[in-house]
């Protein structure tokens, strides 16, 4: 099995378990169509780029983590790429605490997504 197929298999797999939830923030994650996702959530044109599903290293690659069910989650774009915008990235769970104090701040994603009935 190719890498990238490996890869988009755990991060579905982690996706289903999280409840397309997004490992970081909770948010709701998108895979496939982000037009349904935008309706649904009210999130306006390219912002809804923001919660892509994507896979996430735990431990990252760089630093020898493996391409395993164990070390993948599934994070939204925005989350994903903040952690790495550092030259030095916190690890998973320091990452995830501060994602999460910003959130109580009003201070992460610019959008409150609820879910509403379809």
């Amino acid at each position: 099995m190719s890498s990238n197929k490996r890869i988009r298999n755990l991060r579905r797999k982690a996706a289903e378990s999280q409840e397309w939830r997004c490992f970081y923030c909770h948010y709701p994650m998108w895979e496939i169509d982000p037009k349904s996702f935008s309706t649904r959530f009210r999130v306006p044109g390219r912002a809804v780029l923001r919660f892509r599903c994507t896979a996430e290293h735990l431990v990252a690659q760089c630093d020898g983590g493996r391409d395993t069910e164990e070390n993948i989650v599934a994070a939204c774009k925005f989350c994903n790429g903040g952690r790495h915008r550092k030259k030095r990235p916190k690890d998973a769970v320091l990452y995830a605490d501060f994602v999460r104090s910003r959130l109580e701040q009003g201070r992460w994603h610019p959008f409150r997504l609820k879910d509403r009935p379809d």
